[in-house]
């Protein structure tokens, strides 16, 4: 509506007037979204035909749908805290460009703009790597290296590795979305950084042979960090597990491995990622959703999916599955199962299926649309490949019943659309939780980041939804998974190495975990063993003031206390590293980690047990950092001593925490912070189970 009028103004009144004008008996104070306070205009939930009416009013300038308009996947690191700010200001480019992020997956694409190399120079003089892409493939200043083990070419042919690859150091690319949604600028953590393609998948089966030699090859090719969104049933033996062996011996050559936790919760014991020197990464929601409506006939308004088509502005013939099939039992025909619906009988109409998966029989079938159901319909979104509608239990329920009671059910399906989602960040339903049931005094996931309906670079030879009827294809797709949260902490952590270069694999760790924040126990009551912390302030990991490190003979000597011998070692480590008799009676809970776990074996007896920790100082020269530690009813914190003062960069200093209690009744989570006068607040999360 242009400039503020002169004068005396007040902008949400005349605003509600114009909306109640247009809006008419049906408005309500909840449609005015936001008035404008610098200019003048506002912004509300209304319809299409109201949008004409207000578009056509006096002093109207213009009416426009709401997009988004934020960085990397459109949103997802946004929310992580990196904005415009870090770009002009907040970015070490020269050393960015020299970083190469290893990406172990199913391939890339290099003609995704995600990948285009325009404006960078050749590779780092430090790059060792070549290009091996096989059939068909080409790399460029952008993707240095590529290399596959399983099929003929680097390729991507279903859209995983492309997807990871650019949400980890994708470039910038303007105004991407999925048929309109999620619209904004695409691009990963680390725009500038280099990427070396890994392929070690043929479609979703990946080999350990082939990934251990793609973890040969990328510490050999000198890559800077290691993204890997693979795992496999459960967590292995450190011994038989080939990621944990290739990533510690990255960490023995300085390059860090992110590892995506797995999508096997909520249930617990389930991640499958916890060797101490790989930083693991579960999934959260961030703070943009979608959500889809289904218009019944008697107005009703329900429902939550991604549609990229409609069948807005029609209503069609709504049926239930049950009543149109001929060849199965009733409950088959209400699940919508293959085979079972009839297609003389959909032709033209809506069905209504009691499985999220009936949609595919329905689309095969011929019918134009459907409506299903799925309890964790509002946790994450799914790609359909005709019209469809999920919704949760209750709503599907008023479906039935009106199916039921009205005497010609109709239904119309509208296009998604993107809304925001105050309620984040929440674990996802499927990112696995601990406790780590190969080590349970170590902490695992180490952190959480977006994973949930994430936008990124896409295969156009891969599905969409997986149906074969769909022929559909496009250069950015929506996916959700741990597999998404894995490259975006591998971007962070490339964010941090482009500022310290020398900087250990732990303490690119330490950053990233210590200067995170606590996730809100009330949104996430099911997440116990899920999260501690999470990778929201990548931002402050830069200048994480102290940091936790460990190294090889850290790793080794908590391997030999938790029962591995000096044969099994060599193994792990590839050279003459043996168990010493001291390295027996380490504890594993005094590995130099950034969080801190005890598991204690008879809880209804009284207990004492001793954290052993040391920081080092990478903040200010002369500093003095406090301790707080949170006040527990049912257990005692003490931390000594609680205050470390600090001389020189690179000092370093010990502490104690002591916990005891006469039982434990319940999981105790709390925190401990060390924190000086300049800003450094180092976070450890304590977990006592």
């Amino acid at each position: 509506m242009g400039s503020l009028p002169n004068g005396k103004y007040s902008p949400e009144t005349h605003h509600s007037t114009m909306l109640q004008d247009v809006v008419g008996a049906s408005f309500e104070k909840n449609i005015l979204i936001r008035s404008y306070k610098s200019f003048s205009g506002f912004s509300a939930k209304i319809t299409d035909s109201e949008r004409q009416k207000l578009a056509e009013m006096k002093g109207v300038v213009s009416v426009f749908p709401s997009r988004i308009y934020q960085l990397h996947t459109t949103r997802s690191w946004g929310f992580m805290g990196f904005n415009k700010t870090t770009d002009h200001r907040l970015r070490n480019q020269r050393k960015e460009r020299e970083l190469v992020v290893g990406v172990i997956d199913n391939g890339i694409w290099p003609e995704s703009q995600s990948f285009n190399d325009k404006g960078f120079r050749p590779p780092p003089k430090n790059w060792k790597g070549v290009c091996k892409g096989g059939k068909n493939f080409t790399c460029n200043n952008k993707i240095v290296g590529a290399r596959y083990y399983i099929t003929d070419s680097v390729r991507d042919t279903n859209g995983h590795g492309s997807h990871t690859a650019s949400t980890a150091a994708g470039n910038q690319v303007r105004n991407v979305s999925f048929y309109g949604l999620a619209q904004g600028t695409a691009r990963g953590g680390v725009p500038s950084a280099r990427i070396a393609a890994y392929k070690v998948c043929n479609g979703t089966r990946c080999y350990s042979d082939a990934i251990m030699a793609a973890f040969d090859d990328a510490i050999a090719d000198g890559v800077d960090v290691i993204s890997i969104s693979i795992g496999g049933d459960g967590a292995f033996a450190f011994t038989d597990d080939p990621i944990a062996i290739g990533a510690f011996h990255a960490m023995t050559k300085g390059i860090i491995t992110v590892q995506s936790a797995g999508n096997s919760g909520p249930d617990r014991f389930s991640v499958g990622s916890v060797a101490p020197w790989i930083l693991t990464a579960a999934a959260t929601t961030i703070d943009r959703s979608f959500i889809d409506k289904v218009v019944l006939g008697n107005g009703k308004t329900l429902g939550k999916s991604i549609n990229s088509f409609s069948l807005q502005g029609v209503k069609y013939p709504l049926v239930y599955g049950e009543n149109v099939t001929k060849n199965c039992s009733a409950q088959s025909g209400k699940m919508c199962n293959e085979g079972c619906i009839d297609s003389a009988l959909v032709k033209g109409k809506i069905v209504l299926c009691d499985i999220e998966k009936g949609s595919f029989a329905v689309r095969g079938a011929g019918g134009v649309g459907s409506v299903l159901v799925d309890p964790n319909s509002e946790k994450v979104s799914e790609i359909y490949s005709l019209p469809a509608s999920v919704l949760l239990p209750d709503d599907y329920e008023r479906v039935k019943t009106y199916l039921k009671t009205a005497n010609n059910p109709v239904a119309e399906i509208l296009k998604s659309e993107t809304i925001e989602n105050l309620n984040a960040p929440i674990i996802a339903f499927f990112s696995s939780r601990g406790p780590n049931s190969i080590l349970p005094d170590i902490i695992k996931p180490d952190l959480t980041a977006p994973g949930v309906d994430i936008l990124a670079a896409y295969s156009p030879l891969g599905s969409i939804t997986g149906d074969y009827l769909d022929k559909r294809r496009v250069g950015y797709n929506i996916l959700s998974g741990t597999s998404m949260a894995s490259p975006h902490v591998s971007g962070a952590a490339a964010y941090v190495k482009s500022f310290h270069p020398d900087w250990s694999p732990s303490a690119i760790k330490s950053a990233l975990m210590t200067t995170a924040w606590k996730m809100t126990r009330f949104k996430n009551a099911d997440a116990e063993f899920a999260l501690w912390i999470w990778a929201y302030q990548s931002l402050q990991a830069v200048d994480p003031g102290l940091i936790y490190e460990a190294g090889k003979e850290d790793y080794i000597k908590i391997l030999c206390s938790s029962g591995y011998n000096s044969s099994q070692i060599k193994q792990l480590a590839g050279d003459n590293s043996t168990c010493k008799r001291a390295d027996h009676k380490s504890l594993v809970s005094n590995l130099n980690y950034p969080s801190m776990a005890i598991k204690i074996a008879e809880p209804r007896k009284p207990f004492r047990i001793v954290f052993h920790r040391t920081v080092t100082n990478v903040g200010r020269t002369n500093t003095t950092y406090k301790a707080v530690i949170s006040l527990n009813p049912n257990v005692n914190f003490k931390v000594v001593p609680r205050v470390l003062s600090f001389k020189s960069l690179n000092q370093k200093k010990s502490f104690k925490v002591k916990v005891s209690a006469n039982k434990l009744k319940k999981p105790v989570h709390e925190s401990l912070v060390w924190f000086d006068n300049f800003g450094h607040n180092v976070r450890s999360p304590i977990i006592v189970y």
